[in-house]
């Protein structure tokens, strides 16, 4: 038995020390290769819109970007929270010009009345950075008939980047940032069933959700090629947010120990959003996708243009485009 326990004992040993060596080796790894935005660029006079900006990588951004003296709009769905991130904005950037504006991404109403009052009481839109997202949630059709996980994430992103182009073309050059994620190159889109309930589970639909947001940024910026519009792309990279909150308790105990040894910190995230957003040079850049504040090589489906256009002609009709919202 002592022989036994012995043998147990040095095999236990030499395993650990080698998967605690490879766990050191991986979270050197993603020290070292995260991307920092370099700019010290400020952007006084331009105005910044911020979807989802409450929490996470979207309120991060929002500070970044209220420290470079811009005059930045929180869109989001609670107020309340909403108001405690815009004080904690302010507080920390001393840059009072910090808006909030109800938008609601489960509601394509909500979208319409938001863009409305954007475009009735702001002069300019410089810089949109489409971030809010959900992960998993209930396959239940919402009041517009679609699914959740993709209105937040793919259709009401759409329909609210395309009323808002007329504004943005006016403050030309401006910039269109579309917060994607790589979970697009796991994604196994059928168009015939992008809104059926149960056609695939949830993590499936939220990888679908994110390649077609990768196919509008794409097509969109081949539509806007000579506009003064840019439209980019980001993954953000695996960042610690409330996007995980939907997670069963007992999971998510055990996912957030090995998050918060390996994951992203919100303002690691934020930073290739910044960067896209702020960096000169960055002007004539368009339809690309940015990793850790680099270009980076997408799936190749999602820069297929055939499905691009058959995608943009289906979500049209999802979300009611309706004939005087068209700029092409």
């Amino acid at each position: 038995m002592f022989l036994i326990w012995n043998i147990l004992s040095f095999f236990f040993n030499k395993y650990t020390f080698g998967v605690a060596l490879l766990l050191l080796v991986l979270k050197l790894y993603l020290k070292f290769t995260t991307g920092y935005c370099r700019s010290d660029a400020t952007i006084h006079g331009k105005t910044v819109l911020i979807t989802g900006a409450n929490t996470g990588i979207g309120k991060e951004t929002a500070k970044d970007l209220a420290r470079r003296g811009g005059r930045i709009i929180l869109a989001c769905r609670d107020l309340e929270k909403a108001k405690k991130a815009r004080d904690e904005i302010i507080a920390s950037t001393k840059n009072e010009n910090i808006i909030i504006k109800k938008l609601d991404l489960l509601s394509l109403s909500s979208v319409r009345e938001f863009a409305a009052d954007i475009k009735a009481s702001e002069e300019r839109l410089d810089i949109l950075i489409n971030n809010a997202g959900v992960g998993a949630m209930p396959q239940r059709h919402t009041e517009d008939n679609l699914l959740p996980t993709m209105q937040v994430n793919y259709f009401s992103t759409f329909l609210l980047t395309l009323l808002l182009i007329d504004l943005l073309k006016k403050s030309a050059p401006s910039r269109i940032i579309m917060v994607s994620s790589v979970a697009h190159k796991y994604a196994k889109l059928d168009l015939s069933t992008i809104n059926v309930r149960k056609a695939c589970g949830p993590q499936r639909l939220y990888n679908n959700s994110k390649l077609c947001l990768m196919l509008f940024s794409n097509e969109l910026a081949r539509k806007l090629s000579k506009t003064g519009v840019t439209v980019n792309s980001v993954h953000p990279g695996a960042v610690l947010t409330d996007i995980f909150k939907g997670i069963p308790k007992f999971y998510y105990r055990i996912f957030l120990v090995i998050a918060k040894a390996y994951f992203k910190t919100p303002y690691e995230g934020a930073q290739t959003l910044v960067h896209l957003a702020v960096t000169p040079g960055l002007e004539k850049i368009t339809g690309k996708y940015f990793v850790d504040c680099a270009e980076d090589k997408p799936l190749p489906l999602a820069t297929d243009e055939g499905m691009a256009k058959k995608l943009w002609e289906i979500t049209e009709q999802f979300v009611g485009l309706k004939p005087e919202e068209k700029f092409w």
